[in-house]
């Protein structure tokens, strides 16, 4: 089954020529590699690229293994695009974390001070510094997180790399996957439970669950302990499973800590917590919304949400036990309006009331303040309205935010159309608006 996944390979084909290095990132066997090998050497091909303008290095495989050594790498490119006249060569380049730091043959370490031995190695950023710099050279480069992240290369670049992050498959994406919209509010039930990692997508659901629940242990915790040197198995095991299981959920590092102690016995505290929270983040396991003051217009540190890139992954390492269907459709929204280019905030809002004299000061939560370029828009999740009480309870932190931005409910339910009442909200099902990419643009 072939995927589209038009976002990203859009987002790909405008950056072609921008003179920056394009560097693929995500959550892994989200599909960077089939991305870049396939979908967009397939539109180069399609716009009248001849084959040998495209130079493919995947460092993974055995036969590209000697271009590990980043001299030899640069060598091999430079051999590639020598002859190539005035026509642009595109350099695509698989797993560039395989690629070693080295020292260039004849250097002699005791004769540089030891603060600038590390700058005399040759590194896979030096190769792709070359590449930005010459011209009509397009490059692109995937890479793994177990060594590689975007934030080391944001760091390494700054502005001469631009990051293009892959997500997993969205629910339109995955209705794609799998044949079409017959069977739309099944699919959705699927999606909530197994993700959008495109491997358990394709697999039956028993088989998913096996794929999805071996994949968290042998790759990605896996990936995270080496990074980080941890030798602290337990510990990160049991915050996996502690921030899988408050996904959605208001939480801070004290509550974790205490969470990981009482209920799995493993000893911690707040600052290793935070520390771990950071692992998980910059593996893209997990990302992070602050909450916004809505009134005071600032940011609150903590408490906080965390919402899983990937749902399947989630659910399996909770064992597919805690399918709790508000925390999941919340997740799923979060992960669209990320997807679809927003900021995403979980927003309070403060109300003043008196009784007997006395002032008092309650909280409440709008599920997302959206930032779109310059406009702002409330959104809230709704997993059911069945009556008026329900509905006044989702309309109350709305219609308190003492403003004029737009405001917007989403429902999980079919029968749901698009709607405004009168105090201007409006109204949309869950299905809807997953599916329409254009859904935030209802007026």
């Amino acid at each position: 089954m072939k995927l589209s996944r038009s976002i990203h390979l859009n987002r790909l084909i405008a950056a072609k020529h921008d003179n920056f290095v394009k560097i693929i990132t995500g959550i892994r066997r989200c599909g960077k590699s089939y991305l870049l090998f396939e979908l967009f050497k397939e539109h180069l091909l399609s716009e009248g690229v001849p084959p040998e303008c495209i130079v493919e290095i995947n460092l993974e495989q055995d036969g590209f293994k000697e271009l590990r050594d980043p001299i030899a790498l640069g060598d091999y490119i430079r051999s590639r695009i020598e002859s190539r006249g005035d026509r642009w060569m595109y350099v695509m380049i698989d797993e560039i974390q395989l690629c070693r730091k080295v020292l260039p043959p004849g250097t002699d370490l005791s004769l540089i001070h030891p603060d600038d031995r590390e700058s005399a190695f040759v590194t896979f950023y030096d190769v792709l510094s070359e590449l930005k710099n010459l011209p009509r050279v397009d490059a692109y480069v995937t890479g793994s997180n177990s060594k590689m992240l975007s934030t080391d290369v944001a760091t390494q670049f700054r502005d001469r790399g631009e990051v293009i992050h892959v997500r997993p498959l969205s629910f339109a994406e995955f209705v794609e996957a799998r044949g079409g919209r017959e069977n739309v509010y099944r699919h959705l039930i699927d999606y909530l439970s197994y993700g959008g990692l495109p491997e358990a997508v394709l697999r039956p659901a028993a088989a998913a669950r096996r794929y999805l629940a071996g994949l968290y242990g042998t790759v990605y915790l896996k990936d995270i302990a080496e990074r980080n040197k941890l030798r602290n198995d337990g510990l990160l095991e049991a915050l996996a499973d502690t921030v899988m299981s408050s996904a959605a959920g208001l939480t801070n590092p004290t509550k974790l800590a205490k969470t990981v102690k009482s209920v799995l016995g493993v000893d911690t505290n707040p600052v290793t917590v935070r520390k771990y929270l950071g692992y998980f983040e910059n593996a893209f396991l997990v990302e992070k919304a602050l909450r916004w003051d809505v009134k005071g217009r600032r940011h609150l540190d903590y408490p906080c949400k965390f919402y899983a890139t990937d749902l399947g992954l989630c659910n399996a390492r909770l064992g597919f036990r805690q399918l709790e269907g508000p925390h999941l459709m919340e997740n799923a929204l979060f992960n669209e309006l990320r997807l679809r280019g927003c900021d995403v905030d979980v927003g309070v809002v403060r109300v003043d009331s008196r009784a007997d004299g006395v002032r008092k000061e309650t909280q409440h939560e709008i599920d997302f303040v959206v930032r779109r370029g310059p406009e702002t828009i409330y959104i809230q999740s709704a997993y059911g309205m069945p009556d008026d009480e329900k509905r006044k309870q989702e309309r109350f932190s709305l219609l308190h935010s003492g403003d004029s931005f737009r405001k917007i409910v989403i429902v999980n339910d079919p029968l749901q159309t698009r709607t405004y009442d009168n105090d201007g909200i409006a109204y949309m099902g869950l299905v809807d608006f997953l599916l329409d990419p254009n859904a935030l643009d209802f007026r």
